[in-house]
């Protein structure tokens, strides 16, 4: 098999006093999300999907929220040490497709930013990494504006031998 494919899913409580980052950034907003870690739903969800697709569990297993090392960390080491994982298995990401489901703030004007963050950490070309958003319109805990939810798909490459 040449070719491996995963999904990832995350979702975080919206909470005063934190800093939203989503996708490796910083977003300016009101509230952040709640989480043991930065609480990037974006890169959690990301790293499930490599980490379903090359067979090696799930975030929790890896970065439980039970172990004090993790607290605060931010996200974008997790992704890293999961490419780092991926990469020790004989898998290279191929590409990256993410959807963000958010009621605010608007997404747009950072979306590029994101996306250069998980290409440099993954050490892939951005064209490998899409990311889109969308609203709940109004619908749910997400149009509630109670928290933000992310999808991953991720298409791994069996690295060349």
């Amino acid at each position: 098999m040449s070719h491996r494919v995963g999904i990832g899913y995350d979702v975080h409580r919206l909470v005063l006093g934190r800093k939203l980052m989503l996708g490796g950034i910083q977003i300016p907003h009101t509230h952040g999300l709640d989480g043991h870690s930065d609480a990037d739903v974006v890169l959690h969800a990301i790293c499930d999907a490599m980490l379903g697709a090359a067979g090696l569990g799930d975030i929790g297993e890896h970065f439980p929220n039970t172990d004090s090392k993790f607290e605060g960390l931010s996200s974008s080491i997790f992704l890293k040490q999961v490419n780092d994982m991926i990469h020790g298995t004989g898998w290279d990401v191929e590409n990256v497709d993410v959807m963000i489901s958010a009621q605010e703030p608007k997404l747009k004007d950072y979306k590029p930013k994101m996306k250069h963050h998980i290409a440099l950490t993954l050490k892939i070309d951005p064209s490998q990494v899409n990311i889109k958003a969308g609203t709940n319109e109004g619908l749910g805990f997400i149009g509630a504006k109670e928290g933000m939810a992310a999808y991953a798909v991720v298409l791994l490459k069996k690295l060349q031998e």
